[in-house]
Order: structure tokens, then C-alpha cells, then sequence
């Protein structure tokens, strides 16, 4: 509990250090709305590639709907924002727009999460497009293809960073918790974990549920810092892309997705004029660490707190009392 408590504290310095960081370089004129830009579109992936990496590389199922829960989000939070342009309505649009994507993901994931492989990937990827085709035929509440417009931007790239430490530290404590490691059997041998008694869809299903929830949170940020939402923004690719930061980094690491979060996010900012060409650059970037590193660029690795304490407090202990 005292190194659980120590790890916490220290990730939390951490964090408030950087901010602090960020904050001394905004207000030094160092931050050109560029650069803005590229901190808060980071900030986003890394919610979105955190939780499905907790999906994928934790719990072991492979999920291609992130982009459908983030679409939930982005639209609860436009709407309510529109209706009520007030710091309470986009929250409460992002509180409810989070809950909508847990119960829909609690109810989708109950029946799909019973497949594997292939098969679990197809079914996510259609309750992603289902939830795309409904809000472009909501003509009434969504405005239909065309999106909503004109949202109130709330979110600021301290808000952003806020929400990612936050969702971080709460992703990183559940998968180091008693449930946390129930999920990491079921990742390694589903049949010997449920031989040895352990519920493997209600693991299963809580790690999609969070997942599903964490990317309602990136999209209703999404919503408000670029103000504009369309059915467009999430279709099968944006998945596609959240999938990429994940393998990129390394399956099962979460260092690992905040490196390849940051690595293609400026990637992309110094990409940006080149179109098209930017997803073929993506795809070569994939495959060469794919030949050269097949586990991603940190593999499982994580920088760990507890490690650090363990080594600190590690003494040799004299096994002659003379």
C-alpha cells in the first residue's frame, strides 16, 4: 500500500511538474497556436489509445469500435454545448455522453466479447459503423451528415492535459489491482483462468466498458476544442489510427502508447501539408517496426515508480549473524 501510495505521489509530481513546464512556456510567448494544436490532438489520442490499449493489450481482445464510442462523446457533448453554451452544459454533455458509451458498451460487449480474435474484431467494427449511421440519419438532434457547428470551445490544452493524467493514473491503478491482474490471466490463458475460477467476460467486459468510456472523454474534448463534429471524423479509419499509436508504441504498455502518441502527433504537424501521403508514411512507419521490432517500440516495458522504490530499498541482508 506505502509503495502503491509512493508510485501515485510520484507520477503526480511528475505530472505537475510537466504542467507547470507547459505553462511556463505558453506564457513565454513559446507555444505558437501550431504547436497548441499538435499538444491537445496528443492529449486526445493518448486518452483514446490508453483505453484501448487496455482493451487489446491487457484484456486481450481485439476491438476495432473506439471510434464509434468516441462519436457518442463528441456528439453528447455538441449538442448539449449548443443547447446550454455554459461550462455546465459541456460538462454535463461530456458526463453524459461517457455514460451513454459505458451502457452501450456494457450491452454490446456482454454477447460480442464471447468471440475471439477475427471474429470479436468484425462485430466491434459493426456496432462502430451502426452507431456512425444513426447519427447521420438523427437528422432532428445530430443535423445528419452535414454535423453540428459552431460548438462553444471550453477545452483548453490544460484541460486536455488534466483529463490525461487523470485517466491515466486511473487505467494504470486498475490494471495493477486484484481485478487488474484477474484480466492479464485471461489475456494470457482465458481456459486456465476460467478453470482456476476466474469470471473471464466480466473482466472482458469491464475493460471494454472502460475503454468505451475513455473514448467518449477524448471525443467530447474533440468536439469542443475544434468546435465542429461531423459523422466523417469516425468512420472505420479513425480506429484505424487509434490502433496504429497502440502497436506503434507496444501492445501491453502504456509508456509505450504515450511515446508513439507523441511521436506521430509531431510527425503529423510536420507532415501536414502532404495529404494523403501522410496515412502511406503511417503504414511504412507500422511496417518497419513491425520487421525490425515486432513488439512495438517499448515491447511491455512500462516506467514504473515501484521498481524504483524496490531497487532504493533493496539491502543485502547477511546471512552469518557472526
Amino acid at each position: 500500500m506505502r509503495k502503491n501510495l509512493k508510485a501515485n505521489m510520484s507520477w503526480a509530481g511528475l505530472m505537475v511538474l510537466g504542467f507547470v513546464l507547459l505553462n511556463v512556456l505558453y506564457a513565454g510567448g513559446l507555444m505558437p497556436p501550431v504547436i497548441e494544436t499538435t499538444l491537445v490532438l496528443i492529449g486526445i489520442n493518448i486518452i483514446l489509445a490508453v483505453g484501448l490499449n487496455l482493451v487489446i493489450g491487457f484484456a486481450g481482445q481485439f476491438s476495432l469500435g473506439h471510434a464509434g464510442f468516441m462519436a457518442i462523446g463528441a456528439y453528447a457533448t455538441a449538442i448539449l454545448s449548443l443547447k446550454t453554451p455554459t461550462i455546465g452544459g459541456f460538462y454535463t454533455g461530456l458526463l453524459i455522453g461517457v455514460i451513454i458509451s459505458g451502457l452501450v458498451a456494457l450491452i454490446v460487449g456482454i454477447p460480442t466479447l464471447r468471440l475471439s480474435g477475427d471474429y470479436l474484431a468484425i462485430a466491434t467494427l459493426g456496432v462502430a459503423e451502426i452507431i456512425r449511421i444513426l447519427i447521420i440519419n438523427l437528422d432532428g438532434v445530430t443535423n445528419g451528415a452535414a454535423g453540428l457547428f459552431g460548438i462553444t470551445p471550453f477545452v483548453t490544452w490544460s484541460m486536455v492535459y488534466i483529463f490525461v493524467c487523470v485517466t491515466t493514473l486511473i487505467t494504470t491503478n486498475f490494471i495493477y489491482s486484484a481485478s487488474g491482474r484477474a484480466m492479464l490471466s485471461v489475456r494470457e490463458n482465458e481456459i486456465a483462468a476460467e478453470a482456476m475460477g476466474v469470471n473471464t467476460t466480466k473482466y472482458k467486459v469491464t475493460a471494454f466498458v472502460i475503454g468505451a468510456m475513455t473514448a467518449a472523454l477524448a471525443g467530447g474534448l474533440y468536439a469542443s476544442y475544434f468546435q465542429t463534429v461531423m459523422p466523417a471524423n469516425f468512420t472505420f479509419m479513425k480506429s484505424i489510427d487509434i490502433l496504429i499509436i497502440v502497436v506503434f508504441g507496444g501492445v501491453g504498455s502504456i509508456t509505450g502508447t504515450f511515446v508513439a502518441a507523441i511521436v506521430l502527433g509531431f510527425l503529423n504537424m510536420f507532415l501536414q501539408d502532404a495529404g494523403t501521403i501522410r496515412m502511406i508514411i503511417y503504414a511504412l512507419a507500422l511496417i518497419i517496426i513491425m520487421i525490425f521490432k515486432p513488439s512495438g517500440l517499448l515491447g511491455k516495458y512500462e516506467l514504473s515508480f515501484k521498481k524504483i522504490f524496490r531497487k532504493g530499498g533493496h539491502q543485502n541482508v547477511p546471512t552469518d549473524s557472526k
